[in-house]
């Protein structure tokens, strides 16, 4: 857990600084309102709420919206190949990048998840998948688009499944 948090730590930019900077800012404004009016105990309330819901939230929502905007791409699957003599997928697809920065690299995961006629346990299943295997592509350009192939190892699900890509670019 220890190194979670500082690979966190070491991986944010100067943006995230700002944002977790503003946040904080914004928190101890809505609870100095919240002080000064406390005259007003409904109106003190819903600052003290404001304050504390800005805290919590304001960070994790900004944190994903920012590197959502900042670090765009698409993952397409090309094919999905399960081998006959090994208990493997070959996963071939593109990864695009959409951003205006350049990538210096991009963690690329192919996560496969069993699948069943329920589209409520579908969608569930594909929050845990049974087996993910990872790939690093690194100095991507703006606009480019490149290949890649993940070998998902050792594979023995036997019964309907489906394969999804995603991509975490820095």
């Amino acid at each position: 857990m220890n190194s979670k948090i500082t690979l966190f730590i070491d991986g944010l930019i100067k943006w995230d600084y700002l944002l977790f900077g503003s946040a904080f800012v914004l928190f101890l404004l809505f609870i100095i309102l919240g002080i000064v009016l406390r005259k007003k105990l409904i109106l003190a309330v819903l600052f003290i709420l404001l304050a504390f819901s800005t805290l919590l939230l304001g960070p994790t929502l900004g944190y994903v919206k920012l590197h959502e905007t900042l670090f765009k791409n698409s993952c397409k699957l090309l094919s999905q190949k399960r081998l006959q003599f090994m208990e493997a997928v070959v996963v071939k697809g593109v990864l695009t990048n959409e951003s205006n920065k350049n990538f210096k690299e991009c963690k690329i995961t192919a996560s496969a998840y069993a699948i069943s006629s329920n589209e409520l346990k579908n969608y569930l299943k594909k929050l845990k998948p049974f087996k993910k295997m990872s790939i690093i592509e690194m100095d991507i350009r703006k606009s480019e688009t490149r290949e890649f192939k993940i070998i998902v190892e050792p594979f023995r699900y036997s019964k309907d499944y489906n394969i999804s890509l995603g991509a975490d670019c820095k």
